[in-house]
C-alpha cells in the first residue's frame, strides 16, 4: 500500500546527540573515554532469558540491550533519539510512523540487520510480550517498502508508541533465527544475537554471564569495555560484600537501604540515586474494593488520614524515596499534577470518621481486623510501618506474608485481602503503567498487576481510553491530569510515590547511565578509568 498520508511533526535526530553533556555530568563521565577492560556487573533478580521479548521481567531488562537494541532511545525528558532507526515521522493523523533504518549494521552472525526484522519483531511483541500486547495493540501491518525503511500502520492513534521503542521494552530481534519457531522456547532467547555492543559468550546457570565487545558495532569506536561478566548473586548481605571488597564493579538495587548511609562514606564507591524516567519507580497500597470494609470511602480516607507517608520514606526508604500523591508520579514532569495532595496526617480525624462509621473501639481496644498482604519484592518493613501506623487509630492489620507466586494468586485471582501494598511502575508512559490499575476493563481474574483495586468509574475509564488515543499533547496531558484529580478523589489507593532507585558503583565506573533507561541501556558508553 502506498504511502499517502500527511507526515508531519517530523524528527529528525542523529547519534551524535544520544550523549549530551549533562548525561556526562551526571554520570561522573569525562571527554576522554578509555577504551578496554572488564566491568563485573552485579544483577539481580537472576533472569530467566537474555532477551525481553516475551517477558517484561528484571534481570532480562537490565542484560538484554547490551545485546540486542531498540529502534530508539531517550534522553532524560523522555525525548526520543536515534538507535536502530535514525529518523522518524508520525503523520498528522497520528495513523503511521515512518523510521528510517540505520545502513551497514549487522547482527552478531554476520547478516544484515534490515526492515524485514523490524516488522517480525513488532508483530511478534504484539503477540508475546506482556505490555506490547497493548503497546502495539493498534497496529494493523508494517510495511517495508525497502530494507532500511518501515512504516507501522495503526488503526487509531497510539501516542504512548513512540516512546515505548527503548531496547529493554521493544528489542528488535533476528527474523532468520526466530521466524518459524516457539518464541517461548527458542534457544536465542538464552543465546542471543542482537545487533549491540556487545556479543553473548556464556551463560552459567546461577553463577555468571560473560558479554564480549562487538568489534563491529555500527557505533564506532564504541563499545568501550573489552568485557563485562554478570554476576548472580542472590542474598542482599553477599551482594554488598562483594561491592565494598571490589570483587564486582556495578550494582543496581542490589543493597539493602541500611548499608547506602556507609557506602555513600567508602571511598572507592558511588552512590547514585538517580531515578530513571523511562521505568518511573512507583510504590502504592491498594483497596480492595470488593471487601466489604474497604467499600466505604469512610474507612478509606480514615485509614489515608493514619498514615504519615513522610515519615513512611523515612522509616522505610530510609530518606532516600521521592513522596507524591499522585497516581502519576512527580518523576513523569509530562503529565504530574503537584496540586493532588495527601489526605492530611491526622489520626483524631480518622479516629473520629471511623466512629461515625459505626467502626468503634472494642474493649480490647480494636475496631476491626483486617488483611494487610504485600509483594515480597517490598521489604518487610513495609507492612510493619502500615500495621504499626493503624494500629494507632485501633485497627488490626494482620500481616500474610507469601512467596511470590502465592501473593499474586491470593491478590489477583483469589482476591483474599483488604489492603495490599504494591510496587506497580509507572513506566514511560500513563497509558502503559497507569492504565492498567485504574481501567475498569482492565480488571481480569488470575491476571497479575491489573487493576487489583477492582476500581470502576466512567469518568476514569472515559479519561484513560481518551488520552491512548489523543494525539495532541496538550489535551493529553489535561485528560491525565483530570485522571488524576478524580482517582485521588476516589481513595482506591495511597500513593507513597517513587520509591529509592540506588545504584553503586566503583569510582573507576564511568557513563554507565547516559539515557533515561538508566543501567537498563546499552553500556555502550560505559568505560572505565583507573
Amino acid at each position: 500500500m502506498a504511502l499517502t498520508k500527511l507526515w508531519s511533526s517530523i524528527v529528525w535526530r542523529r547519534s551524535a546527540l544520544v550523549l549530551c553533556a549533562a548525561a556526562f555530568a551526571a554520570t561522573g563521565a569525562t571527554a576522554q573515554p578509555r577504551h578496554g577492560g572488564t566491568l563485573n556487573w552485579v544483577v539481580n533478580p537472576i533472569p530467566t532469558s537474555l532477551v525481553p521479548l516475551n517477558t517484561s521481567a528484571g534481570g532480562n531488562t537490565d542484560i538484554g540491550p547490551k545485546i540486542v537494541e531498540g529502534l530508539l532511545t531517550y534522553d532524560q525528558d523522555l525525548k526520543p533519539l536515534p538507535l536502530l532507526a535514525t529518523a522518524w515521522r508520525v503523520s498528522a493523523d497520528g495513523l503511521q510512523y515512518r523510521f528510517e533504518l540505520r545502513k551497514g549494521v549487522k547482527w552478531h552472525d554476520g547478516k544484515d540487520f534490515t526492515s524485514a526484522d523490524v516488522a517480525f519483531s513488532i508483530n511478534t511483541l504484539k503477540q508475546v510480550h506482556p505490555r506490547g500486547r497493548g503497546t502495539f495493540a493498534s497496529v494493523t501491518e508494517v510495511q517495508t517498502p525497502d530494507a532500511h525503511t518501515a512504516i507501522v500502520v495503526l488503526s487509531k492513534p497510539a501516542p504512548a508508541m513512540l516512546t515505548a521503542l527503548a531496547s529493554a521494552e521493544s528489542p528488535i530481534v533476528p527474523r532468520h533465527l526466530y521466524e518459524g519457531t516457539d518464541i517461548a522456547t527458542n534457544k536465542y532467547n538464552r543465546e542471543p544475537v542482537g545487533t549491540g555492543p556487545f556479543k553473548f559468550k556464556e551463560w552459567v546457570q546461577g553463577s555468571h554471564a560473560v558479554l564480549e565487545r562487538n568489534p563491529d558495532y555500527w557505533d564506532k569506536p564504541k563499545p568501550y569495555l573489552d568485557r563485562i561478566v554478570i554476576r548472580f548473586i542472590p542474598d542482599a548481605v553477599a551482594r554488598a560484600a562483594a561491592l565494598e571488597s571490589g570483587e564486582v564493579d556495578l550494582g543496581n538495587a542490589v543493597i539493602p537501604l541500611s548499608e547506602v548511609a556507609r557506602f555513600g562514606k567508602l571511598p572507592n564507591l558511588v552512590v547514585d540515586s538517580t531515578q530513571w524516567p523511562f521505568w518511573g519507580n512507583h510504590q502504592q497500597v491498594y483497596f480492595n474494593l470488593d471487601s466489604p470494609l474497604m467499600k466505604d470511602i469512610t474507612v478509606r480516607r480514615a485509614i489515608a488520614q493514619a498514615i504519615d507517608v513522610n515519615a513512611y520514606n523515612n522509616v522505610v526508604w530510609f530518606g532516600y524515596g521521592k513522596v507524591s500523591a499522585s497516581i502519576i508520579g512527580a518523576a513523569m514532569t509530562r503529565y504530574h499534577d503537584p496540586s493532588v495532595k495527601h489526605q492530611p496526617f491526622d489520626p483524631k480525624a480518622a479516629e473520629a470518621a471511623l466512629d461515625a462509621a459505626g467502626h468503634k473501639r472494642g474493649a480490647n481496644g480494636i475496631r476491626f481486623k483486617m488483611r494487610l498482604l504485600y509483594n515480597p519484592f517490598l521489604e518487610r518493613r513495609t507492612a510493619d510501618f502500615l500495621r504499626q501506623s493503624l494500629a494507632r487509630v485501633g485497627i488490626d492489620a494482620e500481616i500474610e506474608s507469601y512467596d511470590f507466586p502465592t501473593y499474586t494468586r491470593k491478590v489477583y485471582t483469589d482476591r483474599a485481602f483488604d489492603m495490599t501494598a504494591e510496587s506497580l511502575i509507572n513506566l514511560f508512559d500513563p497509558t502503559v503503567g497507569v492504565q492498567r490499575v485504574f481501567w475498569s476493563k482492565n480488571f481480569k481474574i488470575g491476571l497479575p498487576f491489573s487493576n487489583a483495586p477492582h476500581y470502576v468509574s466512567e469518568e476514569a475509564d472515559r479519561l484513560l481510553e481518551a488520552a491512548a488515543v489523543e494525539p495532541t499533547e496538550a489535551k493529553r496531558r489535561q485528560l491525565f491530569i483530570d485522571l488524576q484529580r478524580r482517582v485521588a478523589a476516589d481513595i482506591p489507593s495511597i500513593e507513597f510515590g517513587a520509591n529509592p532507585n540506588i545504584t553503586v558503583a566503583a569510582r573507576k565506573v564511568k557513563n554507565y547511565a547516559p539515557t533515561a533507561e538508566g543501567a537498563r541501556g546499552s553500556f555502550a558508553d560505559l568505560y572505565l578509568q583507573p
